[in-house]
């Protein structure tokens, strides 16, 4: 298992063309590093001591494109390279290279080296060291990858299991890209099921991907099932892609089928536009009924599920039904029925996903209900709708400033990205003024 990478000779023949002739010495030096070829490393470094320093500092100090010999060794090197590498030449086996901040050992971890892995952390390389750019471990490294056997070594030297990266737990990598193998590893290392670093948790991760061995996993790790949010709606995910033992893994554990996605959808919906008969048999007993459906059945709910399909390919019938629904949802809000008003305007965001006012509406009953995330989530989706539209941005800065009266500006910004984070506070801060009613 691992991602493969373009090898460095492949890069510089790319780069200075397949005639080693024509490639500076120095390119010649990290290519043989590359290869192991210490008689070859040599001999280049002594055409390269051009100011008499003797070969061993010649090594130790020749680079190319920010690499020195042991980074360039690293990737596939042998036991002898790295034996007079580090024991003879003495070079440092911590020292990053200038591109990308990799240290020989994370050289070797991303070309999963493993026998390079070792001798190095044996030799001295900090098995704990971060990479400044994104707090990335060796442990972060060799998951994102699928280097199971790496992994085992990385923890069996003592690598935090736990250690959080700008993306996430080595655990948080491994569910993205769905490796259950490491995934069960990092487990059974006492690896965090619960610890995220945004919104989305680690069995959502697992499901994007479509890696039941992943959910079932995690779900035995004491990964929490429960949440009530529609952003993060376990079983919703799993019916729109017909995963049904994660559906039935879910239920076990606990997952509540009557919560709906944001559009208003509940997860037997969606089995039964997206999955299969099975998956809609599964979830029909813990499901409460649906108000709209008439006939509460397996066959009733497929069938109202294949109507409403048809009716929304008529869009004059989605035109008058979203019109209807809306006015039904602007006269529940003047009477402060918020919940009504937000039940309306959901039913009518479920026939058109993309109306911006709907988003806005829904947004503010939210607000009034003081559900400050619910707001904030509806508000985004509106301005990436009508990014120029003022009320969309005012709707997202109330929001942010009744989260920021209840403490709630520390809970949702750090999961936004840091332009997103600074742009939508800023605008928080204006707003609040613009807007003060």
């Amino acid at each position: 298992m691992g991602t493969r990478h373009i090898t460095l000779p492949c890069l510089y023949e790319l780069l200075l063309g397949k005639e080693r002739d024509r490639w500076s010495p120095e390119a010649r030096f990290i290519e043989a590093a590359h290869n192991g070829d210490v008689g070859k490393i040599k001999k280049i470094a002594k055409e390269l001591d051009v100011q008499g320093r003797g070969i061993p500092v010649t090594v130790a100090n020749t680079t190319y494109m920010g690499m020195n010999a042991l980074h360039a060794a690293a990737g596939c090197g042998s036991f002898s390279v790295f034996q007079y590498l580090v024991e003879e030449v003495k070079m440092d086996v911590d020292l990053p290279d200038t591109a990308q901040q990799f240290t020989p050992v994370a050289h070797a971890v991303t070309n999963g080296n493993l026998p390079a892995v070792k001798y190095l952390i044996d030799h001295g390389a900090d098995v704990h060291q971060q990479r400044a750019k994104g707090n990335i471990t060796l442990l972060h490294a060799a998951a994102v990858h699928g280097y199971s056997e790496i992994v085992k070594f990385l923890l069996a030297r003592g690598a935090d299991v736990n250690a959080v990266s700008d993306l996430g737990t080595a655990l948080t990598h491994a569910a993205i890209r769905g490796f259950p193998s490491i995934v069960k590893t990092l487990l059974e290392h006492n690896a965090d099921p619960n610890k995220a670093s945004c919104q989305f948790g680690l069995l959502s991760m697992a499901l994007q991907k479509s890696s039941v061995s992943c959910v079932k996993l995690l779900i035995q790790g004491g990964a929490k099932v429960s949440g009530d949010s529609p952003r993060d709606n376990l079983l919703v995910k799993a019916a729109e892609k017909g995963l049904t033992e994660a559906i039935k893994c879910l239920l076990e554990a606990g997952a509540n089928p009557n919560v709906p996605n944001t559009f208003g959808r509940l997860p037997i919906e969606l089995a039964a536009e997206y999955g299969t008969r099975e998956d809609v048999e599964i979830l029909f007993p813990f499901t409460s009924p649906i108000s709209t459906v008439a006939n509460w059945s397996v066959d009733g709910i497929i069938s109202h599920v294949k109507m409403e399909i048809k009716q929304l390919e008529d869009d004059n019938f989605v035109k008058e039904r979203v019109s209807d629904l809306k006015r039904q949802a602007d006269e529940a809000f003047k009477k402060q029925d918020y919940l009504n008003a937000s039940v309306l305007y959901t039913q009518a965001l479920k026939m058109d996903n993309f109306d911006a006012k709907l988003l806005s509406n829904r947004s503010l009953c939210w607000l009034r209900m003081g559900d400050g995330q619910r707001a904030f989530d509806d508000a985004t989706k509106c301005k990436r709708l009508r990014p120029k539209w003022a009320k969309a941005h005012y709707r997202q800065g109330s929001a942010l400033m009744f989260m920021k009266g209840g403490n709630g500006t520390e809970v949702i910004l750090p999961c936004m990205p840091t332009a997103e984070r600074s742009e939508a506070h800023a605008e928080s801060q204006a707003l609040f003024f613009v807007f003060l009613d």
